[in-house]
């Protein structure tokens, strides 16, 4: 019998981090609860434990370096086989760039970028003693230069103006590309997932898709086969234009 995998999965008490832990579970891997607030992720973890999945809570605030450090302690000496950077925020409103405030532009980019660099880092050796390390980034398609200015499409196409979420969305993009050219010589594959149109609290609820909908992309990128694609943008029709 192969030896159970592990992942941890960021923000995962609620939403798209939930069910992307709920899939992985499902799939017979033993699967980290990420989240900062203690009564939501214990509530998630035992949720999960009734549904049958090997869950276990893992307290990370992911842009706090003590709180990264300790949960890369928790996790101890073996290895991590999937690390999905799910947790985000899209900083506030007003995000037209006319109004919006730097501070909002900071927390998006805190959350969204430095977050999954500074967990990816704090996790890279516990990965790279799995056989088939994976990481995934949950991006969106609102991160990408070619859809933003596709005007052809519509506005809908375009989405809405947004100079703090989506200009963090594009940084973590180009921050994975790096990421994938260092360690194109290694065997951990990394990607970046867009879940498509959601409704979360993100959002305000007002996607279309269920968050288990959305969980899918990262689930399928997470358990990709040895010699899969590493450095690309997928959301479930397939490769995103950059």
């Amino acid at each position: 019998m192969s030896e159970t995998k592990t992942a941890l999965v960021t923000g995962a008490n609620k939403g798209i981090g939930y069910e992307i832990a709920a899939g992985l579970g499902a799939l017979g891997w033993r699967v980290g609860v990420g989240a900062r607030d203690d009564q939501r992720r214990e509530a998630a973890v035992e949720k999960l434990r009734a549904a049958g999945v090997d869950a276990f809570g893992v307290a990370l605030d992911v842009t706090d370096d003590a709180s990264v450090a300790a949960a890369a302690r928790q996790l101890g000496q073996g290895r991590l086989d999937a690390l999905v950077n799910n947790a985000a925020v899209t900083g506030g409103t007003p995000q037209t760039p006319t109004a919006v405030g730097i501070d909002t532009m900071r927390i998006a980019v805190e959350t969204n970028v430095f977050g999954v660099i500074r967990v990816t880092n704090a996790l890279l050796p516990l990965l790279r003693r799995a056989p088939s390390p994976r990481i995934v980034n949950m991006s969106s398609t609102v991160g990408s230069l070619t859809r933003q200015t596709d005007v052809s499409a519509g506005e809908s196409a375009i989405g809405p103006i947004s100079a703090a979420y989506s200009p963090s969305k594009t940084f973590l993009n180009a921050v994975t590309i790096q990421y994938a050219k260092e360690l194109r010589d290694t065997n951990i594959l990394i990607n970046l997932a867009c879940p498509g149109y959601v409704a979360t609290d993100l959002n305000g609820f007002r996607g279309f898709r269920t968050p288990e909908q959305g969980a899918a992309i990262a689930i399928r990128l997470a358990t990709l086969p040895d010699g899969g694609p590493t450095g690309s943008y997928f959301d479930d029709a397939g490769v995103i234009a950059w």
